[in-house]
């Protein structure tokens, strides 16, 4: 499950006991924000497997956008991003979460580009950062096709860089068939996103594809369920769905939720 607001917990309770939680970038994550978590999850019971950390000034209005805004790539807050991820990590850390994700951006396909030996390094400090809480750091998929993301973190050589794999992503993006490259990625897949979408209209350039509801896009969710069986895969699978109506959200998550349970 994904989510980030407090209020929406005790009806997340009622569907699953553990999820993610994804951290906007404009939240405070001192000491009393750290209270206030640590009190609400104690008392509804509810395990954070991962917490996802995202940034000032991104962008996922259309792909040129993504590519311009998102993650590591943009030189300006390149730094104040890598802060951020640290103080995400220290977040995590005192709530007790053993991982932590986000988009690295569009990694560049040649190794030798400035930008992706810059986001290497940076990926490879929030490893080390991360790994002195005992974490993982898991980047999630989409932006790049799988075979270069699977380059990028054999580069990185970090035992602790992990991937969070969505599959609607790679239709979203158009970077892959999401299976193919599940099955690529899966030694380092330490959890996954139940979403689902079409791929990009061919007569837009630029445009991202369409995210569905569970089960009505293009992923072939019942084959993507049995691609982690496969795998022995036994991490949690966690329904993303990301819609502005939050009451039409719930009512999608737990449709998805109730699916799912007949699939796994």
């Amino acid at each position: 499950m994904f989510w980030a607001g407090r209020d929406d917990l005790a009806e997340i309770r009622s569907m699953v006991d553990c999820g993610q939680l994804g951290l906007g970038p404009d939240l405070d994550l001192d000491a009393a924000f750290m209270a206030q978590w640590k009190s609400v999850l104690a008392m509804q019971h509810f395990r954070l497997a991962t917490v996802v950390c995202s940034f000032h000034g991104e962008s996922y209005a259309d792909i040129p956008a993504v590519e311009a805004s998102v993650g590591f790539i943009p030189h300006a807050t390149r730094t104040a991003r890598e802060r951020r991820a640290f103080e995400v990590s220290d977040f995590a850390a005192a709530l007790g979460v053993a991982s932590i994700a986000c988009h690295a951006g569009f990694i560049p396909d040649d190794r030798t580009d400035p930008d992706y030996i810059a986001v290497r390094d940076v990926v490879r400090r929030v490893c080390d950062h991360a790994a002195s809480h005992g974490q993982n750091f898991a980047l999630e998929t989409g932006q790049e096709p799988a075979e270069v993301l699977l380059r990028f973190l054999e580069d990185a050589g970090r035992g602790n860089l992990k991937i969070n794999f969505d599959p609607a992503n790679m239709i979203l993006y158009g970077s892959g068939d999401p299976i193919a490259a599940f099955e690529a990625l899966a030694p380092y897949v330490v959890s996954v996103h139940a979403k689902d979408g079409d791929p990009p209209p061919a007569a837009f350039p630029g445009q991202l594809g369409i995210e569905r509801p569970l089960g009505q896009g293009s992923v072939g969710i019942p084959r993507f369920i049995e691609a982690l069986r496969h795998a022995g895969y036994n991490g949690g699978v966690n329904v993303e769905r990301e819609i502005e109506d939050q009451r039409q959200r719930m009512v999608e998550i737990r449709a998805a939720v109730e699916w799912l349970r007949t699939l796994i």
